[in-house]
């Protein structure tokens, strides 16, 4: 991709530009009407991915590409304002500026449309598409395959949620809830992972990507607090089948369960990394026994920690983003939550009005895909589609705005 403005000519000078499937070149939006000219540009690359430089037109007359420009001031924030509320649903891009030699404040905008895990995206209430070289509105047939093939990818995230869920080396042990998270890169190769569960230093390097999540500014600005256990507790390093492990110390080689005989023996936190990159996080303290200070601990009343929900998955999304970056994988994640022992069970609250609204399934799973955009700019938005829904259920997601939203 050109990184200067002599790069950009060098491709114009070769004959090297030409509009496709995956590219387009523009001048900056100047009115409403190019606004909205630019969204549906945007969501056509949305279905496979894409490239839009703007600062580079096309000659009419002699069907050939020139620079020209584009005063740069204010210009990303612009294409990620139209990406961000014109689409629906909204866009993540990544934009990168190439500033002009005259360095008089112009220069090119390089946008990068990752294949979005939500695709298609509506404008004006119609979706659009990208052929050879131009976008065009897309009919019924090829909406509908489109949402069949997400629903099915979504599905095989969820077979692999189950998996973990059935094989939870805390299945019959005690009455907490349980919370998991899996995710699984879309496009990595199967040793993608190697250079980490490979080196001869992987236990460090697994603690070091803990702490990285943990300490990370965004993150913990989006939280209004942590939970106990965290992701710190995993401290023990174990070999797996294809993957390496971090746990507590309730969890031993092989995975088996071996209480240590302390008062948190049934809370456990263990995170899995395989060679493929696959992501596994188990914490078997969702819920815990509150009793009234009359009340004998038979009678203890299970409550869950929602917000342990949420702090786990924002700093799996957190782990998720490194690990992408640590390794240079680039495309997309499909990634899942669920939680078991639910039924009957209401949230925990400071309040001494406890809340009436109690979660009527046993088990709850939910998931959808991210795009490394997205874990870099709007992971609180794939964390309101992760939880949103159990929130809602529990009356709570009010309470957690800040972690299901970003900054502008």
């Amino acid at each position: 991709m050109p990184k200067t403005e002599a790069d950009l000519q060098a491709a114009v000078d070769g004959g090297l530009f030409e509009e496709s499937h995956y590219l387009d070149l523009k001048k900056a939006p100047t009115s409403k009407g190019d606004n909205k000219e630019l969204a549906r540009d945007l969501v056509s690359f949305a279905i496979d991915g894409g490239t839009l430089i703007i600062g580079v037109q096309e000659n009419k007359d002699s069907r050939t590409f020139e620079l020209a420009p584009q005063p740069l001031n204010g210009l990303p924030e612009k294409i990620e304002q139209v990406a961000r509320t014109i689409p629906d649903p909204p866009l993540t891009i990544i934009t990168e500026e190439v500033s002009a030699a005259a360095d008089d404040g112009t220069g090119y905008l390089i946008v990068h449309i990752p294949a979005s895990p939500v695709a298609p995206h509506m404008v004006d209430n119609r979706y659009f598409g990208r052929g050879d070289k131009t976008k065009y509105q897309m009919g019924d047939a090829e909406v509908v395959g489109l949402h069949t093939r997400r629903r099915d990818t979504e599905a095989d995230t969820l077979t692999l949620l189950r998996k973990e869920m059935e094989e939870d080396p805390l299945r019959d042990i005690g009455a907490q809830s349980h919370l998991f998270l899996v995710a699984q890169p879309t496009a990595g190769r199967r040793d993608m992972c190697l250079p980490i569960t490979g080196a001869k230093d992987w236990n460090q390097r697994l603690h070091t990507l803990i702490q990285r999540a943990l300490q990370a500014p965004r993150t913990q600005a989006a939280l209004s607090g942590g939970f106990s256990p965290d992701l710190s507790s995993a401290h023990q390093g174990h070999r797996r089948a294809r993957g390496v492990a971090l746990s507590s110390p309730g969890i031993g080689a092989g995975r088996v369960y071996t209480p240590q005989g302390g008062s948190y023996d049934e809370s456990v936190v263990e995170f899995q990394l395989f060679e493929d990159g696959g992501l596994r996080l188990l914490m078997t303290r969702l819920s815990e026994g509150t009793s009234k200070s009359y009340e004998s601990p038979d009678e203890a009343e299970q409550v869950i920690f929602d917000s342990a929900a949420v702090v786990f998955t924002r700093h799996m999304l957190e782990l998720i983003r490194l690990i992408s970056e640590d390794v240079g994988y680039h495309g997309n994640w499909a990634v899942a939550v669920g939680a078991n022992r639910l039924r009957g069970r209401r949230r925990w609250s400071q309040s001494i009005f406890a809340s009436y609204h109690r979660y009527s399934a046993d088990t709850y799973e939910e998931s959808t895909g991210a795009t490394l955009a997205e874990l870099r700019d709007a992971p609180g938005t794939v964390t309101r589609r992760l939880l949103g829904p159990l929130l809602r259920s529990l009356d709570s997601e009010e309470a957690f705005a800040k972690a299901l939203t970003d900054e502008e």
